[in-house]
């Protein structure tokens, strides 16, 4: 999967994705491939996110995330 983080200073993360965990507004939920299209607020927390068994993390205070086709889309405050 594709994964794209955008915050107003530019784009924070590009690139390939195995699996994404994310702070919803109303509870945690993972995006793993060919998940179906979506968009869903995001609440406080951190993304984490897992390629070739390395994990990395962004800390977020709130956004919007839109799943389509194995292209995540995160635009994050």
């Amino acid at each position: 999967m594709r994964l794209e983080i955008i915050s107003p200073d530019g784009i924070l993360y590009e690139g390939e994705t195995l699996q994404v965990s994310f702070p919803g507004a109303v509870g945690s939920f993972d995006i793993l491939p060919h998940h179906a299209p979506m968009i869903a607020a995001l609440g406080e927390g951190t993304i984490v996110f897992e390629n070739d068994g390395k994990k990395g993390e962004q800390a977020i205070k709130s956004g919007f995330v839109e799943v389509k086709e194995d292209h995540i889309s995160v635009c994050i405050e």
